[in-house]
């Protein structure tokens, strides 16, 4: 195997490296170079050839394919394959969906193999629909069942004290069933954002619910126990779709939770239906998997594939002819084989998902960078020109990838299970029963230097912490190159850019580049789904994208996405309201794994901050009071009293330089608001029809004004979505929180 080429990445990439995939000796060192790693996942995944009669040169060939695609940055495997490959621990799948039976030794089963699963490094999904509704008869100890919701708490205190792989902890998808009795508790269960917080949790929506939504009638309930209509006292209880759509929609404004899932779809478009039933998805939601089933999966760097130089009569119009797709195809029949011989060179953490896995041999081939190609292609990402690209692509994608497999079927045979799916009807030999996924690339993405998924660009610039607490600004590559070819290209700009999500308000940039560099707060809700929609037409399994919406946003928008997504033919939807969901993120930072208390990083301040000032009035002078900006939340404050004495002014002083270390420590801002409010002092005047107790009152009320709670309880401004490990912004795409500067997720 020639592997004399070296991988080219950014200092970024290299940090998220080396503080997640590298190997290190038993002090901590470093003791791999990424090129090391590469060939270390290359042999070991090559070395499956064996089982199909390959000899040294034949699996030589294959490592160098392998290598080749890695090296360019043209494809890379999930996390775990780069991590664990030819390691010790050698589990290299993603994520699993493990059953939940109603008896309590089924329960507390599938709890002991979520601990295995996380401790490998695992994610794990559920469906909770099996259990008994709360309050009903237990029959061998004459009790009452505690239901589906008091369970999901045992599982996550058990995911709370398992350290997951020694990097990070384990990640759950909760699944109830909209016909479940006890669905209006578990809608929200989650209202309390200490409980439950290693769950993403989703709704499994049926047709028959929709139908019931679209006509405003109600719909029966269904008892697992009983397998019957669920009555109380011999009544049948039925509920009314359209209030439960809306509590759905209500909660999912609040907090982005519940997300949905369209079950019934998932299981009609489900190649292997109807031998098997599918229940419940992985925790980003991509993946609809079967009891014990595994997600195996992988990405093609999209923006790599487009030609470059464009061709010289290249338009828009046809966008089509500016992808490369010969080097396309071949990309994707190399991807099918190496993930293929991941699930024979995978060590599985409990024998019941290795037999599984082997009889089905599902794939999960998705993309990333997509957002790059749009841009290199001169493509707005709303635009209809990328919607038909988008489902150009996937529907590319899908075919070389079944070609491949039904080649591979000629060699190795086909998969176990292939009698009971839907390619025996045709007579298709196929070696693996579903091949596409498109999930959430966070941290590879970051080490491919591309854009997440299929998301639109979070933003085009960022702040990073780096290793002495300072930070630097991470720009787009592809802005830069941009920016500084057509020479509007500046620091001060790019400082300027990393403090905001959008270019839109840039108007020194020219508007030809503004409109391609879109951010997801750039893109409307309905082309968000549109895309999403365009991908699923030729995604065997499902597609993990989120649906930004403003802080602005109301109900209704929200329901309408619900609703044009089950329209489109998605499989599944998750929201994000802008600033609608930072305590998740914000609950494991300051502790360690063992719970002790450390110290809070404070922010550094950036060169450039802007904000608002005000003039209020109290009874020591007019008080002027500036708020600066960062991210959208409130980072520092500053307030002079004019015509007042030294100690009035020093008291000042000091009550912002307190408050402003609050602000940069993470404390959000309405508990700064909470212990100032009302705070009383020996000169008390009225001011705009409001008291003003005291100085530390009055910047309370200046703070509360223009970034406390609205009438419904959300923050106006406070957007704290900030990474647990290196305090930078969070973004929230394809379902999870994921940190672009540092690579952490929570999923």
């Amino acid at each position: 195997m020639r592997a004399h080429k070296d991988i080219h990445i950014s200092d970024n990439a290299l940090e998220v490296l080396k503080r997640r995939y590298l190997i290190k000796d038993k002090a901590g060192r470093v003791i791999e170079t990424p090129r090391e790693l590469l060939i270390r996942a290359a042999k070991f995944i090559a070395e499956a050839d064996r089982n199909y009669g390959a000899d040294d040169e034949q699996v030589d060939a294959t490592a160098q394919g392998f290598f080749d695609i890695m090296v360019n940055l043209e494809f890379l495997p999930n996390s775990p394959t780069l991590m664990n490959a030819a390691r010790p621990l050698g589990q290299l799948s993603a994520c699993f969906v493990l059953p939940i039976g109603d008896s309590m030794e089924e329960i507390f089963q599938a709890n002991k193999y979520a601990a295995l699963i996380h401790k490998s490094g695992g994610g794990t999904g559920f469906s909770f629909s099996r259990l008994r509704p709360r309050n009903s008869l237990v029959a061998t100890t004459s009790g009452v069942a505690s239901g589906p919701v008091s369970f999901m708490k045992v599982f996550n205190a058990a995911t709370e004290a398992v350290k997951q792989g020694g990097t990070r902890r384990g990640a759950n998808m909760g699944v109830l069933r909209v016909d479940h009795p006890d669905i209006l508790e578990f809608i929200s269960c989650k209202d309390d954002p200490g409980e439950i917080t290693n769950f993403n949790i989703s709704v499994a929506i049926t047709d028959a619910f929709m139908e019931a939504v679209e006509k405003g009638t109600t719909y029966p309930l269904h008892n697992p126990h009983t397998g019957k209509t669920h009555e109380v006292d011999g009544t049948e209880v039925r509920l009314d779709a359209r209030e439960v759509f809306d509590l759905i929609v209500d909660h999912a404004w609040r907090t982005g939770e519940p997300g949905v899932i369209f079950i019934d779809r998932m299981n009609r478009l489900n190649p292997m239906h109807p031998s098997e039933e599918i229940e419940a998805t992985n925790p980003c939601g991509e993946q609809p998997l079967p009891p014990y089933d595994s997600c195996n999966l992988g990405s093609i760097n999209l923006g790599k594939l487009a030609l470059s130089p464009l061709p010289v009569d290249y338009t828009i119009s046809d966008a089509a002819s500016g992808v490369d797709w010969e080097r396309l195809g071949s990309v994707v029949r190399v991807a099918v084989h190496f993930l293929d011989n991941v699930i024979d060179q995978n060590k599985y953490p409990i024998d019941e998902i290795e037999r599984q896995t082997k009889k089905n041999r599902r794939l999960g081939l998705g993309v990333m960078g997509w957002a790059d190609m749009l841009v290199r292609l001169g493509l707005p990402y709303n635009c209809e020109e990328a919607i038909v690209l988008a489902e150009k692509v996937m529907a590319f994608i899908q075919n070389e990838a079944r070609n491949h497999s039904s080649e591979l079927a000629k060699s190795r045979g086909k998969f176990p299970n292939w009698e009971g799916s839907v390619y025996r009807q045709d007579n298709v030999a196929m070696r693996n029963a579903a091949l596409t996924t498109i999930a959430p690339t966070g941290s590879i993405s970051i080490i491919a230097g591309c854009s997440s998924g299929i998301e639109p660009y979070y933003a085009i610039a960022f702040e990073r912490n780096v290793l002495d607490g300072a930070r630097l600004v991470e720009v787009n590559p592809l802005f830069e190159q941009t920016a500084r070819r057509q020479r509007f290209y500046s620091d001060e700009l790019i400082q300027r850019i990393a403090s905001r999500r959008s270019l839109a308000d840039f108007k020194e940039i020219p508007e030809s580049v503004r409109g391609v560099f879109l951010t997801a707060t750039d893109i409307s809700a309905e082309d968000h789904i549109r895309m999403q929609a365009a991908f699923q037409k030729h995604c065997d399994s499902s597609v993990s994208k989120t649906v930004n919406f403003p802080q602005s946003a109301t109900n209704a928008d929200v329901k309408e996405a619900f609703e044009q997504a089950y329209r489109l033919g998605c499989k599944g939807v998750t929201i994000y309201r802008d600033s609608s969901r930072p305590d998740q993120v914000l609950s494991t930072v300051g502790r360690t794994a063992t719970g002790v208390l450390t110290a809070t990083r404070v922010q550094q301040r950036p060169v450039l901050l802007s904000g608002i000032t005000e003039k209020i009035k109290t009874g020591y002078g007019n008080l002027y009071v500036t708020v600066n900006t960062k991210d959208g939340r409130p980072f520092e404050v500053f307030a002079h009293i004019g015509k007042s004495g030294y100690t009035t002014m020093a008291d000042t002083e000091a009550i912002c330089r307190l408050i402003s270390l609050a602000l940069r420590s993470n404390v959000r801002v309405d508990n700064v608001i909470r212990q100032l409010r009302g705070i009383g002092g020996s000169s008390q005047v009225f001011s705009g029809g409001a008291k003003i107790f005291s100085i530390p009152d009055a910047i309370a009320q200046v703070l509360n004004r223009h970034f406390g709670q609205s009438e419904h309880g959300q923050r106006t401004s406070d957007s704290a979505e900030i990474c647990p490990e290196c305090s930078g912004a969070m973004a929230f795409d394809s379902g999870c929180f994921t940190c672009p500067s540092c690579g952490y997720s929570n999923c």
